[in-house]
């Protein structure tokens, strides 16, 4: 498939980006609790840990998010990108539309979520 990919290279690039930024957010959310006792009740000091525990779980979701865009990026860099990484058909434009770092085709997706 030969195609001008410059809307899906802008696009990715735009999500990494955006997803640098969230990530340092959700860095400083995660950041070690630290609460004076004496002053803080043992509910609030629950409600810290879980609150830095969803931040810490938000920015591993984010840097996974952010290893899919990378690597569609280099695969559209290395002339690859717009193929299934299992059988190598051409993946759909409404595909890459919904997701640009997609890496099966729906056929492949879906043998791979049976097994």
């Amino acid at each position: 498939m030969t195609s001008d990919w410059s809307h899906h290279r802008a696009r990715l690039q735009a999500e990494l980006d955006e997803l640098a930024r969230l990530s340092a957010q959700a860095a400083t959310a995660g950041r070690t609790v630290e609460l004076d006792q004496t002053r803080v009740g043992r509910l609030s000091r629950m409600d810290a840990l879980q609150q830095q525990a969803m931040a810490q779980h938000t920015r591993a979701r984010y840097e996974l998010r952010r290893q899919q865009v990378a690597a569609a990026l280099a695969r559209i860099a290395a002339g690859r990108y717009g193929r299934c990484c299992e059988c190598e058909d051409d993946l759909p434009a409404k595909r890459l539309a919904a997701d640009p770092a997609a890496v099966f085709c729906a056929d492949c997706a879906a043998e791979r979520e049976r097994h």
